[in-house]
């Protein structure tokens, strides 16, 4: 555990990406295999499931402390991270002993059944042996919120450069469904193909934004031109006559998609192909909203699946006949995946697999004026994707990019705001925005992302002159500061008091330049949903 802990600290001083996977690197080479394995299942985003409840870490904390409930409180909303706030508020140890980390999880695993004295005994024994950091990094075990600033690149870089295996093997050898109890690194990397997991599937190729003229990307004839449809990114996989369907976060979600079901028996053994998952009604692909009724359901009804029924837009295949094809052309993938749709096809007219259509443009010119009519194809904009690249592994630069449009967006007032999480705690960066509903400020959206670090402050410091009321951690403000907002999509929601929910709301800008009268209305909004429904 104080390795472990060692190594939390080491990367959260850094921002260089060579010094976290260093670190990375000198922890593996002397980590116990289990603490290693376990390590690299926090760090990928395999955490087990909880077994503490929050309240009960208030309770413990507040009487280990000496602490009133309501300081505490306090405490938590300017630390603004719990499991900050509990290694903050308890006295560190100076015991030397050492905890191994697979010991501790195992146990916080083991915790789910026991009693509350068991819990309670355990947690508070354990807070009462550990040092400062220790506390904190034990802390983020039992609550979850494990982050690091790691991203899934430098793990797998770091486990290339320790076990001396090529980065794309480690890439592969890291998706799929493994565990890290009874398991090890050596044992999961070995290397092999995908036959030892037939459900395994291939580390996505993800496309980086074109922030550039497209001209400098040389001729468009070198290029594959293709919608960017806006669903699911997702993998369908028939290996030994079984079917998988993977999301690009690595969910399983071949029970959910049952539309899929029947290309067991039609797709050939050996197929991976790559694709957007969308729902599509009487030839027309629905927005994302749309999905997200499928997504969140544990239980399919025939209701669902006559309002959302689901087909893949299929952008690639990269396992053909049992094979790896990803080294060949995207253009020689795209040839091999017409030709086994189009078979396909004419055996199965029903089949919920469209082959994804090419944008033909001959200019840049005319790509621009195609990616200015995205929304009509109820799509996000364009990709992009070099006829002679491979499929890579993550997010690479130079072969595929993507190209969306300009977002949507509104005036919007600030009604309220909250302290941010982590390196934000001490200021005021989340908000809630308002509209005009009439002479009454109607909430229609959150954003916290969007200011510049000097924007912030001064935002900062007005909320806290200008505040009118306390609600916990929410302070209401004097509806003064005008927002431009930007967001993806919009849609009808009767969660919301406005009615409606917007895509990825974020903060364009501030309009200094605004009176508060200026914001728009509740009606912009709904004028704005219905020309995005059409």
């Amino acid at each position: 555990m104080k390795a472990f802990s060692q190594l939390f600290t080491n990367i959260d001083q850094t921002t260089s990406t060579n010094e976290k996977i260093d670190a990375l690197v000198t922890y593996l080479d002397t980590a116990d295999e289990q603490d290693a394995i376990w390590c690299v299942a926090l760090l990928s985003g395999r955490r087990p499931k909880r077994t503490i409840k929050t309240s009960e870490l208030w309770e413990w904390s507040g009487e280990l402390s000496g602490l009133p409930s309501w300081l505490l409180a306090e405490s938590y909303h300017i630390v603004g991270d719990l499991a900050e706030t509990i290694s903050l508020v308890i006295p560190p140890s100076n015991d030397e002993r050492d905890h191994p980390l697979h010991e501790i999880i195992n146990a916080l695993i083991a915790l789910k059944d026991s009693d509350e004295q068991q819990r309670k005994a355990y947690i508070t024994d354990m807070w009462q042996h550990f040092g400062r950091q220790e506390l904190f990094v034990f802390n983020k075990l039992i609550t979850g919120g494990f982050r690091m600033g790691v991203s899934d690149k430098i793990v797998i870089k770091a486990l290339a450069k320790h076990y001396k295996v090529d980065e794309n093997i480690i890439a592969h050898r890291l998706t799929g469904n493994w565990e890290a109890h009874n398991n090890t690194l050596p044992k999961l990397l070995a290397a092999g193909d995908s036959g030892d997991d037939i459900s395994k599937p291939y580390p996505f190729y993800l496309a980086y934004p074109l922030e550039t003229p497209p001209q400098e990307l040389g001729s468009v004839g070198d290029w594959i031109i293709e919608r960017k449809y806006d669903g699911i990114r997702g993998q369908i996989i028939v290996r030994n006559q079984q079917l998988f369907v993977w999301s690009r976060g690595e969910d399983l979600l071949t029970e959910k998609f049952i539309e899929f079901e029947g290309l067991i028996n039609i797709l050939p053994n050996g197929t991976v192909i790559d694709g957007e998952i969308l729902p599509v009604k009487d030839g027309k692909f629905l927005p994302f909203h749309v999905m997200q009724t499928r997504i969140g359901r544990k239980n399919v009804t025939k209701k669902a699946l006559q309002e959302a029924p689901l087909v893949m837009v299929c952008y690639d295949i990269i396992e053909h006949n049992g094979t790896d094809i990803r080294h060949l052309s995207m253009q020689e993938r795209r040839t091999v995946l017409e030709g086994l749709l189009t078979t396909l096809k004419e055996q199965h007219p029903e089949l919920p697999l469209q082959l994804s259509p090419l944008v033909q443009c001959t200019t840049w010119d005319e790509v621009a004026e195609e990616r200015a009519r995205s929304r009509e194809y109820v799509c996000e904009g364009l990709m992009l994707k070099r006829k002679s690249s491979e499929y890579k592994t993550g997010r690479r630069r130079g072969d595929w990019w993507k190209w969306k449009v300009d977002p949507l967006s509104i005036d919007g007032v600030l009604l309220y705001a909250q302290r941010g999480h982590g390196r934000r705690a001490n200021l005021y960066t989340d908000f809630t925005f308002a509209v005009w509903d009439g002479d009454e400020l109607v909430p229609f959206a959150k954003a916290y992302s969007g200011l510049r670090d000097k924007e912030l402050l001064e935002v900062d410091a007005w909320i806290k002159k200008n505040t009118i009321d306390k609600f916990g951690p929410v302070r209401s403000v004097t509806p003064t500061l005008v927002f431009e907002l930007g967001f993806e999509g919009i849609s009808p929601s009767p969660r919301h008091k406005s009615g409606i929910a917007l895509r990825f709301p974020r903060i364009l800008r501030w309009r200094q330049d605004k009176g508060v009268k200026e914001a728009n209305t509740k009606a912009d909004l709904i004028e704005l949903l219905n020309a995005y429904r059409e």
